[in-house]
């Protein structure tokens, strides 16, 4: 994809009128499909109506300038589709995609109300990076969102996490059209989510030859050392409960898990992995059940948002009792899955609760590292 060349339909908008005018426009030249343009109207109202929330007196400036861009890129992937390898670095010149990607979310989070749990593990983690050491984050995962809100909460103390971590991402943010411009701009690991996996019989042989190259480029990456690597091992978003309408992780996966152990400590350099949990759901929830079809509908709020690490865990130390290899596994999948269920507990507490810095407790102590 030229991301040096774009039409200039949406880059010369003045103002409102003429940035929908665009979209339009360029349906009745069929060159964009009606439900993209549908899906392009729908996040223009609804990302307006969440920066305007925010209360800045800039926000109508704010909305214009990037939605202009976000439809520009839209537009442009649509006219020339950009193709992910399994090894996706982030697209930073003649474009800056994650630039683009981190002034677009920032508006939407209240920093007021937002909080990194154990910085100082989050500067260890740096430290050991510089040593040539491997970070795996073991995650719980909300929204499209996550990785720019984990790198807007680290960019001011820790810049280099922010921009140089790579995200395991499965195939629906490299395909879906309003979510590829944010995609190009993160360094990605592409693979196909389990719980995708067999929605169409007839592409299960495909997907899985395409996980197989994708762990081979995980492999490769971390022999290199100093890489922080994010991965969900749920395969997937979290959901309310259906009942209480409750947020929680949802439960990992232990073969996926196992797989990324098995990567880090067969790569070479010392690796380290961390229990990561996050909260940001309320920034754009995802569809209340797992979706086949790509292009859900995109909710977009203003609100609190928070990020927390508790020290690695060590497979050897955790299962060390454990009476067999399948045992171990479930066992050291528990104490991540658990680690991240506590944290995640405490930022709900913060935020929802409205508690603040009052909820850290002796294993997760809240900061704002921007101020």
């Amino acid at each position: 994809m030229s991301a040096s060349v774009s039409s200039r339909t949406f880059l010369n908008a003045r103002n409102e009128q003429e940035l929908l005018a665009g979209i339009r426009k360029e349906v009745e030249a069929g060159s964009l499909p009606a439900n993209v343009a549908a899906g392009m109207e729908e996040v223009y109202n609804n990302y307006k109506s969440a920066v305007i929330q925010s209360g800045d007196p800039k926000s109508k400036e704010i909305v214009l300038s990037n939605m202009i861009a976000l439809l520009d890129r839209i537009f442009l992937d649509v006219t020339d589709p950009f193709v992910f390898q399994p090894h996706h670095k982030a697209k930073r010149e003649p474009f800056d995609y994650y630039v683009f990607g981190q002034n677009y979310i920032r508006p939407l989070v209240d920093f007021k109300n937002s909080y990194v749990g154990n910085m100082p593990l989050f500067i260890e983690m740096e430290e050991k990076l510089k040593q040539g050491h491997n970070i795996i984050l073991m995650s719980n995962h909300q929204t499209e969102a996550d990785p720019a809100i984990i790198a807007l909460l680290l960019e001011t103390r820790l810049p280099y996490i922010a921009e140089n971590m790579t995200y395991v991402a499965g195939d629906r943010v490299i395909t879906d059209p309003l979510s590829k411009p944010f995609s190009i701009g993160r360094n990605l690991i592409c693979v196909y989510s389990k719980k995708h996996m067999l929605d169409d019989p007839a592409l299960v042989e495909m997907k899985r030859n395409a996980n197989i190259r994708a762990l081979k480029e995980m492999a490769m990456l971390l022999r290199s050392g100093s890489q922080i690597v994010w991965i969900a091992p749920s395969g997937g978003r979290d959901r309310p409960d259906p009942h209480t309408g409750e947020w929680a992780p949802a439960p990992f996966d232990t073969s996926s898990v196992d797989n990324m152990r098995r990567l880090v400590e067969h790569s070479g350099p010392p690796g380290h992995v961390y229990p990561l949990a996050i909260l940001c759901h309320d920034i754009m929830p995802p569809p209340l059940k797992v979706e086949k079809e790509i292009g859900e509908k995109r909710i977009i709020s203003f609100h609190g948002t928070g990020i927390s690490v508790a020290p690695a865990l060590s497979f050897s130390e955790t299962t060390a009792t454990s009476e067999n290899p399948e045992k171990a596994k479930e066992v050291f999948t528990k104490a991540l899955y658990d680690s991240v269920t506590e944290q995640y507990n405490v930022l709900k507490s913060a935020i929802h609760g409205k508690k603040g810095f009052e909820a850290s407790t002796p294993v997760v102590s809240l900061s704002q590292s921007w101020k």
